[in-house]
């Protein structure tokens, strides 16, 4: 239950940060369809811990902020590799052992591969993730870096 209600609340702030209208009668349109997405999802069994991972709270904000710095530093990596063609470009397959337990830190961990730039989680397989990286340097980064410790950190068990 406390599940659905995160759901519902979630889906309500979402409505109401892009929708910018404040008027009665969508207020109430916008509240009759969070209401009716949740009791649909419910029906269908698909609310739960995995779903709605609220236990990992304010630790994925933290994860979050740093992610975005990361990005910001990839970017910058990358814009000056295409605008400079003398900085070696040299595009490689590595394999990376998830340290995570569950499958919500190894999904968090693949994707944060992808959204940095100049790197792409291929495959996810038993815990090892295929990554496509553009330079050695992304490459031993990912293989050695804080992402995959950082992830692991957010625990999905209790």
């Amino acid at each position: 239950m406390l599940h659905a209600v995160n759901l519902g609340l979630a889906l309500a702030a979402v409505w109401l940060l892009l929708s910018g209208i404040f008027t009665p009668f969508l207020l109430i349109l916008g509240a009759i369809s969070c209401v009716l997405v949740v009791l649909i999802a419910v029906r269908m069994d698909v609310v739960d811990r995995e779903t709605v991972p609220i236990h990992l709270g304010g630790r994925i904000m933290l994860y979050w902020v740093w992610l975005i710095w990361q990005i910001i530093l990839a970017n910058i990596d990358v814009a000056k590799r295409v605008l400079s063609p003398s900085m070696p470009i040299s595009p490689r397959l590595i394999k990376v052992s998830a340290m995570q337990a569950g499958p919500i830190g190894q999904v968090i961990f693949a994707n944060s591969i992808t959204l940095t730039p100049g790197t792409v989680s291929v495959d996810v397989d038993k815990g090892e993730i295929t990554v496509h990286a553009l330079t050695e340097e992304s490459a031993r980064d990912i293989l050695d870096g804080p992402m995959n410790r950082k992830t692991a950190l957010l625990r999905s068990d209790p």
